[in-house]
């Protein structure tokens, strides 16, 4: 959260947080009624598409060790709610102990996602990560709890690839990249 390397036991601003990394899967329902906010609402579904990357440093090896994480998201196409969304991204920065081995373990975090039009929504999410097919697919769900978006349901579902055994018995992963999408209800 994130392959998006599952965060285990890391503290940012206090707060304990787990890995990431996302897996496709399906939404839980329409979204409740936002209470009006001094940020601008949108009606109906947004849908984005793009890239999250994750960069290791040290790489990521069998020996779990204290690594620092630096997560960049970019959605280069939105469309849905009431238009003015046409994309966004996400930046975070952590370290934590995690080695080849114990990618999957699931995380909370909040999350902030600016957009194109200058506002931001905020998420208290929750995650989990699974391999298949050589990829770590993480899904994140969650709802929006402050800007942008206030109040609705949101699963974000980013893919990476999975560190191969050369990886982790040499020098280890030191980044990843692969595709991410993000549906607010």
């Amino acid at each position: 959260m994130i392959l998006s390397v599952k965060r285990s036991a890391v503290t940012v601003g206090g707060k304990r947080l787990r890995a990431v990394a996302l897996v496709a899967a399906v939404m839980f329902g329409a979204a409740a009624p936002a209470p009006a906010s001094a940020h601008p609402q949108a009606s109906g579904l947004l849908q984005c598409q793009g890239t999250e990357s994750v960069h290791y440093q040290p790489g990521v090896t069998l020996q779990a060790r204290p690594i620092h994480v630096t997560v960049d998201g970019h959605f280069s196409s939105c469309a849905g709610g009431d238009g003015a969304v046409k994309s966004g991204g996400y930046q975070e920065e952590f370290t934590l102990v995690t080695g080849c081995n114990n990618l999957l373990e699931g995380f909370q975090a909040r999350r902030t996602y600016t957009w194109n039009t200058g506002d931001s929504s905020t998420a208290d999410i929750t995650g989990s990560s699974t391999a298949a097919v050589g990829q770590v697919v993480t899904q994140v769900t969650g709802t929006i709890t402050d800007g942008r978006f206030h109040g609705h349901n949101l699963l974000q579902v980013i893919t990476l690839p999975q560190p191969s055994a050369l990886q982790c018995l040499g020098d280890g992963l030191a980044s990843a990249t692969g595709a991410t999408t993000l549906t607010i209800l």
